[in-house]
């Protein structure tokens, strides 16, 4: 597959969320790439965390909640990528959590003189809401506060396929793909290989994508032709179901609100064929398959 190479440079780059799917893409795909890389972690001993180590990253822990330990990562940084670390309280999300964390990163990258944040948060929809109102405080706060900022807004993980899913939605069980969506209806998705590589070009050239928010997918086949590919892909029969209205009321508030702005119209929006002028080798669900993802889900629904 063709594939845009951002050339790597001696900058520092500090990764938050470094053990998580985002944050983890990122650090492999800038290693790869001769890039030095820092990984924020909680816990050094995690398997993600050694295996960040052994790819060649320097591993430091740190907490959002203590800033003398994001001061400490930020030690001889250049650039930061993050991930708005998310927070729950006993009623569901907690957004001033969530914000005020988020902040406290943007505040110690300002004070270390780091000019560069590539934060990713979540992709806005047609009817210009978000799925979670803290991305917004968030990404203001960051093009207040930071010289060159870039937003990366991603749709739905191509590799949520994998596992359980999340909410209670989403996965592959018992050859069954269960989700919000209408089946015949396109649905943008996004490889997480993909996400790591436009921040790498953002990275490359910090001038270029500065300011610059990117609504990011890959592709958009509707569930039934996923589940159609997958099945094709993997050799084992899986078909597409949408959950009712009584069963996405019993997920809860938040569910039930992703669905209710389905149903009245609103939709990830990004441009495929523009982000793939910026990124050609940009994965279909087709290529996400061959690469990767059958054979994990293959091992997935198989076992051992």
């Amino acid at each position: 597959m063709t594939s845009v190479t951002p050339t790597a440079s001696d900058s520092l780059i500090l990764i938050t969320g470094a053990t998580g799917n985002q944050g983890g893409a990122t650090a492999r795909r800038l290693l790869a790439g001769g890039w030095p890389v820092r990984a924020l972690v909680r816990d050094q001993s995690a398997p993600a965390a050694a295996a960040l180590a052994a790819a060649g990253a320097q591993i430091v822990c740190g907490d959002f909640d203590d800033p003398a330990s994001l001061a400490h990562a930020l030690d001889g940084v250049t650039a930061v990528f993050g991930i708005p670390p998310m927070a729950f309280g006993p009623d569901g999300p907690d957004t001033d959590l969530e914000v005020g964390r988020a902040r406290a990163l943007i505040d110690a990258a300002a004070d270390a003189g780091i000019e560069q944040i590539v934060f990713s948060t979540i992709a806005s929809t047609s009817g210009g809401s978000f799925g979670a109102q803290g991305k917004t405080l968030i990404e203001q706060y960051l093009r207040d506060h930071i010289a060159l900022p870039t937003v990366l807004r991603p749709v739905r993980f191509v590799s949520n396929y994998i596992g359980a899913g999340m909410f209670g939605v989403d996965g592959i069980a018992g050859g069954l793909h269960r989700h919000l969506f209408p089946p015949h209806e396109p649905m943008q998705i996004i490889a997480l290989e993909d996400i790591a590589e436009f921040a790498a070009l953002a990275f490359a050239d910090p001038d270029r994508f500065a300011g610059r928010t990117l609504e990011l997918a890959g592709d958009e086949p509707t569930p039934v032709q996923a589940a159609a590919a997958i099945s094709e892909a993997t050799g084992i029969p899986i078909r597409y179901e949408q959950l009712t209205d009584d069963e996405v009321a019993a997920l809860g508030s938040r569910i039930a609100e992703i669905k209710k702005r389905w149903q009245d119209g609103q939709r990830w929006h990004a441009d495929i064929e523009a982000l793939r002028v910026i990124h050609p080798g940009l994965r279909t669900l087709a290529d996400w398959l061959t690469e990767s993802g059958a054979a994990a889900i293959r091992a997935q629904l198989t076992g051992p």
